[in-house]
């Protein structure tokens, strides 16, 4: 996909994605993105700016380019302040795109959504610098939520915005009690994947629930359900769930203890024989009871969390997504944002080509009062 075309050639379209210009500049001014008019006059010619240099320009370059559209005349230096002043802003236009989403189609009444991580790395760097937090909406295929944390910001629950009715899934980095309760507090519902030995279980009586001895007892594609509940604490009451659990089939299995053993080869390390066995299966854990979801309704709808590893694979194959060009933190800042609002742009544009209008975009009105404007949904 050619990024920098679609902010040089259709860049109207683009924009029409976006807040109408009067909050567009607010907006702006409210960040701090935009303190001096004398190059950079508008907000439109500064989120321009923006967008063109994550498309893989230089600091020079990107001066350059704004020089031969017009924009005006800014040095390398002047580009640099610019962006580092936008990183707040950029952050503010990803999160204000994504609300716009909050209301998506609902299956059997729950909102679905898709939770993970992925990590950036810096120029040089072969390890983690940044990493992405990101919710995904199952009902609209699109992402709905972003965090950008240090390499310090694990993988939690508690990070995203949760709302009554709505279903966050996630894999076994997720399965920590404080994580799942934030949810549940939330009036929200969970559905993770387990390792063996991450979380605590027990069984209703209080009793620890043996999640190994119980996978034994299984047949070939029989699913197992066994309601347990997680171990108090004293910052985390106890959670009602049910541990849904399923025989992976011999090839699917060997494959995942040669992952193991290959990893921990790598590393030096000796594999704890139930973790060789636990690879043999698949683990759920949900807090969603047995009538509003079944037990294969469970696993169907963890399958489903590959979506959102296809998500990173488009942000990284199709938006060079995996490292940024610059080490200066405001800087790396700035450009992941602004990465990521373009990818956001797209596919609003994208959804608005498909179902909304002949001419594939959305068309601001002006209300009676010319000072507020709309986004009318023309449709066929």
């Amino acid at each position: 996909m050619d990024a920098r075309n679609l902010v040089e050639e259709q860049w109207s379209y683009l924009l029409s994605m976006l807040p109408p210009k009067s909050a567009l500049e607010a907006s702006a001014r409210d960040q701090g993105a935009l303190l001096r008019r004398r190059v950079v006059r508008s907000a439109e010619a500064l989120l321009r700016l923006v967008l063109v240099y994550c498309c893989g320009l230089s600091l020079r370059q990107t001066s350059c380019w704004a020089r031969l559209q017009g924009l005006g005349e800014i040095s390398q230096v002047g580009v640099m302040k610019c962006l580092r002043r936008s990183a707040a802003w950029l952050g503010f236009l990803v999160t204000s795109k994504l609300a716009e989403r909050a209301e998506c189609r609902q299956i059997q009444g729950f909102r679905l959504r898709l939770v993970d991580a992925t990590t950036v790395s810096a120029p040089g760097s072969q390890g983690t610098d940044w990493r992405v937090h990101l919710g995904f909406d199952l009902g609209s295929l699109s992402i709905d939520w972003v965090e950008l944390t240090g390499a310090e910001g694990g993988e939690s629950l508690s990070r995203f915005q949760v709302g009554p009715r709505e279903v966050l899934i996630g894999d076994r980095g997720y399965a920590h009690a404080r994580g799942l309760w934030s949810v549940r507090q939330a009036g929200g519902e969970f559905l993770v994947r387990l390792n063996w030995q991450n979380l605590p279980l027990q069984t209703p009586e209080a009793e620890r629930f043996d999640l190994l001895r119980s996978a034994r007892s299984l047949s070939d594609t029989e699913v197992g359900e066994f309601a347990v509940q997680t171990v108090a604490t004293r910052k985390v009451p106890a959670m009602a769930a049910r541990v849904v659990m399923l025989r992976k089939s011999a090839e699917a299995a060997q494959q995942a203890r040669e992952k193991i053993l290959r990893e921990a080869r790598k590393k030096g390390r000796q594999v704890d024989p139930r973790t060789l066995e636990a690879a043999g299966y698949i683990f759920l854990l949900t807090s969603l009871p047995a009538d509003q979801l079944k037990a294969a309704e469970v696993l169907e709808l963890y399958r489903f969390r590959w979506q959102v590893e296809l998500a990173f694979k488009r942000l990284k194959s199709l938006w060079d997504f995996g490292s940024v060009p610059v080490k200066d933190p405001d800087l790396a800042r700035t450009y992941i944002y602004a990465k990521l609002l373009l990818a956001v742009l797209v596919e609003d544009l994208a959804q608005t080509l498909r179902t909304h209008s002949p001419w594939g975009y959305r068309v601001r009105v002006s209300e009676p009062d010319g000072e507020r404007m709309a986004v009318s949904s023309l449709l066929l």
